[in-house]
């Protein structure tokens, strides 16, 4: 079961950098824990790929990658604004809205239709969504569907996981044309290097070595996570090891409670349960 301890460490390490992130923008802004979140992450996984085989790399790789960068780099400004805007555990957990904008894009895209199965779990994910503000509900049914409007952070992640359900189908074919693992540790190599431009054109490049040691644990803790995440991925099936590394929410949630002193944590926890089962059922409708 080694992949079964990858995947939550996987999980663990990315929530621990969200929550590293977050306590860092009280220091400074989320351009540079942009940065940090890939820059410092690099020294990690350059190591590691030098023990990783490259394999041929053709047009429809390099075309992929050129699309999948501004992509990214957009999600990873939209997450880190959400994580600065709102409570942790009101912006992390919905990032398990992936999966179910990835249904409806197989949908329109391929006519792929949705199982029993992939209904359950759409149906799930939005129970879980309703009640992370279930205390809202005392302003009518629809209050706690109001309450998501009203945080921003929240809006924003949401468009960071519609951004990510097409940025992971495009990474499927960006590993198709390479393999997993070099594409795991070549590609926050390629965009650490992008990031480091926008960065500079921002005028924030010197900040970035600004705060060593608030910066270097969240670049250790996403390296861990990239790691680990490939190295689940050898061992078992794509479906087993994303459904426990959806377990982040859950992490992400606790550390609301317990670093930045978030309240409703009880509701929160049992909304991301709730959640998670929801985007199981998912990713087992899919294979």
């Amino acid at each position: 079961m080694n992949w079964l301890f990858f995947s939550l460490l996987s999980a663990f390490s990315l929530s621990t950098a969200d929550a590293l992130s977050k306590r860092a923008l009280k220091e400074t802004d989320e351009y540079v824990i942009v940065w940090v979140r890939e820059g410092y992450a690099i020294p990690f996984i350059f190591i590691a790929l030098l023990f990783t085989p490259i394999p041929p790399l053709d047009k429809e790789f390099w075309i992929t990658v050129a699309v999948l960068v501004p992509l990214e780099i957009i999600a990873l400004i939209l997450y880190v604004k959400a994580l600065n805007l709102s409570p942790l555990s009101l912006t992390v957990p919905f990032m398990a809205l992936s999966p179910v904008f990835i249904l409806f894009i197989a949908y329109f895209t391929l006519n792929e239709e949705p199982t029993p199965l992939g209904i359950a779990g759409v149906l799930l994910i939005t129970l879980g969504a309703y009640l992370l503000n279930a205390g809202a509900s005392r302003y009518g049914i629809l209050g706690p569907f109001k309450a998501i409007w009203k945080e921003k952070g929240s809006i924003l992640m949401i468009i960071v996981s519609l951004i990510y359900s097409v940025t992971s189908t495009l990474g499927k074919v960006a590993v198709q044309h390479s393999s997993p693992v070099f594409f795991g540790f070549f590609y926050p190599l390629i965009l650490a290097s992008f990031l480091t431009v926008f960065v500079a054109w921002k005028g924030r490049l010197k900040e970035v070595i600004s705060r060593p040691s608030t910066f270097i644990p969240i670049g250790f803790f996403t390296s861990i996570m990239m790691v680990s995440h490939f190295i689940a991925i050898s061992l078992v099936d794509v479906a087993y090891m994303i459904s426990v590394k959806r377990m982040s929410l859950l992490f992400s949630v606790i550390y609301g409670k317990l670093i930045f002193k978030e309240e409703k944590i009880k509701e929160r926890l049992f909304a991301c349960a709730i959640m998670i089962l929801g985007v199981v059922l998912i990713t087992f409708s899919k294979g």
